[in-house]
């Protein structure tokens, strides 16, 4: 939480999740570690005063909206200092699900993630959702980005999951780009029937695991991103794994995955390894 609009849907969205998930929720605010420490009297002590009391409003104002859509779950609050990327990533390592707000208040013009959610989305311990803006109304659909690779599977089945839990519908998508881009590969007539097949087989395979979830496969001509972005935008949800086929060995985040922080239509989870 850090007092924004985005802040506030990502409270709001985290509490429905742990209602669904039947778990508590943390809700948590990050500050300076000097705020949190004794001061000494005068004007240091005061504007230590100023800013705990700025941080209280905060998570006072994300508890009353939690409690308020949510009465029946477990909500608790907690300042944390020290940088707020640091904290966070520390915090995610108990937690079964990191929610932050994908811009923050001071986020550069067109930029649509803030160097926090960037940096949480990198490093943390857990499975990450960024929620810039949550659709309204609900559009009743989970799209997940799956490439064939383990994380697109487990993009697959962290869809099918929240789409059992939410009692929606799963779009798994593949993009498929013709020419190569290198440019010297002869084209394979079949090679888009041939993806077809394989995401329908895995489809398969997951829908046995959650055998109540309507789930459509797509193979879809374009750049990934550009492709996921518009199958995006007529979804609750899409799911990315932190990094697919092709990247670069010591990379933390794909391209991919990267690319969709910043222009993700709806809220975006980052499923990691």
């Amino acid at each position: 939480m850090d007092g924004s609009r985005t802040g506030l849907e990502a409270a709001a969205w985290a509490a429905t999740e742990a209602a669904l998930r039947h778990t508590s929720l943390v809700v948590a605010h990050t500050v300076a570690k000097w705020v949190c420490e004794e001061a000494p009297s005068g004007h240091y002590a005061e504007v230590r005063r100023w800013m705990r009391e700025g941080a209280t409003t905060v998570l006072a104002a994300a508890e009353d909206r939690v409690r308020r859509e949510h009465p029946e779950i477990e909500v608790s609050t907690e300042l944390l200092p020290g940088d707020p990327r640091t904290a966070l990533i520390n915090a995610s390592k108990g937690a079964e699900l990191l929610v932050v707000g994908s811009r923050g208040m001071g986020g550069v013009r067109g930029l649509l993630v803030g160097s926090v959610a960037h940096g949480v989305a990198a490093h943390a311990r857990t499975n990450v959702v960024l929620v810039r803006e949550l659709p309204r109304p609900p559009r009743r659909e989970v799209v997940a980005g799956v490439d064939g690779s383990p994380g697109g599977l487990r993009a697959l089945d962290f869809a099918l999951t929240e789409a059992e839990l939410h009692g929606t519908r799963v779009r798994a998508v593949q993009a498929w780009a013709w020419p190569h881009p290198s440019g010297f590969e002869p084209a394979d007539p079949n090679g888009e029937q041939n993806a077809l097949r394989a995401l329908q087989e895995l489809v398969s395979e997951g829908r046995a695991r959650h055998p109540g979830v309507e789930v459509v496969a797509e193979v879809v001509h374009g750049h990934p991103v550009e492709v996921l972005k518009e199958a995006a935008a007529r979804a609750d949800l899409l799911v990315v794994g932190s990094r697919g086929h092709g990247q670069l060995t010591g990379m933390i985040m794909g391209s991919i995955s990267m690319a969709l922080l910043h222009h993700a239509p709806c809220p975006l989870a980052i499923v990691r390894p």
